[in-house]
């Protein structure tokens, strides 16, 4: 927002310098000022810098009074089209999270609900929300701004909605759901199924001094559930092992894909699969780009820099670096 006569850098050289520098390790925008100066003049001519190297101070304004839900519209599209799926079906989990520092004077901290492949680790959306109570609406915002004809949509049990089922499948898409608390009625209609005369799919794995054994369950999902768009359900108990000491923890799921085109084991791993998000985007951006301790708030500063820490994290990988 300034006038012709004040302009001395283009605004695409400055948000290139700013992924760039992200990329690069910058965790502030003090960094990013200085990765600027220090990076020299053969890169940034790259980028067709025509100006003086722009200052700390004019990144600083950039960034703070940017559109952050366009950007960050931006940066996922350019994502997903790059995104090649493996072995013919797009998965995606989606999961919000907290700037926890970046809660500007007098309001919240911006909580963001991401896209993330299953099968590359790429962050093709986000959205922020008011809180986290209004995630569920945001997450068909963030759906809605995409194709998602033909892919697969995991998410935690808060987004286990009719309104959610009913929005993935008129679009095309299908959807694995976790069953839990906040669907009573039908967590305790899915847990009254006669489990026991159903055949079961069981794996073992041993890791980190554990021994984990899961047992996968299925049936055509019963008519009277009444969910839109259900055509199995799945009962998941996880029987853990670690120093003589068992745990057994039993879950249920719903998808909209039948048993003929998505096998019992096939969606149980969409859901192990899913906490993806967590493991491959929330901890890298927290202990990587150091996240929950950056106190950039003013402005849309801190949803930008979330941004550019996704595009980043998907540029490494398109790179094929872990």
């Amino acid at each position: 927002p300034r006038k012709r006569r004040g302009r001395r850098h283009r605004l695409v050289v400055v948000l290139v310098i700013a992924v760039g520098a992200v990329t690069a390790g910058a965790r502030s925008l003090t960094s990013i000022g200085e990765w600027a100066h220090d990076v020299g003049a053969d890169l940034l001519a790259q980028v067709h810098l025509d100006a003086a190297v722009p200052s700390e101070a004019t990144i600083r304004r950039v960034i703070e009074a940017l559109d952050a839900g366009v950007f960050a519209q931006l940066c996922g599209a350019w994502t997903r089209l790059r995104w090649r799926q493996v072995n013919g079906q797009g998965v995606i989990a989606l999961d919000g999270k907290t700037v926890r520092r970046a809660t500007p004077r007098g309001g919240r901290a911006p909580h963001l609900v991401a896209a993330i492949t299953h099968d590359t680790g790429l962050v093709i959306g986000q959205v922020a929300v008011d809180a986290k109570s209004n995630e569920i609406p945001a997450l068909r915002d963030l759906l809605g701004l995409m194709d998602i004809k033909g892919l697969v949509i995991t998410a935690d049990a808060m987004h286990t909605q009719r309104d959610t089922a009913t929005f993935i499948t008129s679009r095309g898409a299908d959807y694995v759901f976790t069953v839990k608390a906040n669907q009573p009625g039908l967590r305790r209609q899915l847990a009254g199924l006669p489990w026991q005369h159903v055949p079961a799919h069981r794996s073992t794995e041993r890791s980190h001094g554990r021994t984990a054994t899961r047992t996968v369950k299925a049936v055509e999902a019963p008519a009277q559930i009444g969910f839109p768009g259900a055509r199995q359900v799945l009962q998941l108990r996880r029987t853990v092992t670690r120093q003589s000491k068992r745990s057994v923890e039993i879950v249920y799921l719903i998808c909209s894909k039948p048993m003929t085109e998505a096998a019992p084991p096939t969606v149980a791993g969409w859901i192990r699969g899913h906490w993806a998000i967590e493991d491959r985007l929330h901890y890298v951006r927290d202990l990587t780009f150091d996240e929950d301790r950056s106190r950039v708030r003013t402005g849309t500063g801190a949803e930008v820099m979330a941004a550019l820490r996704n595009l980043a994290i998907s540029l490494h990988r398109l790179a094929g670096h872990d």
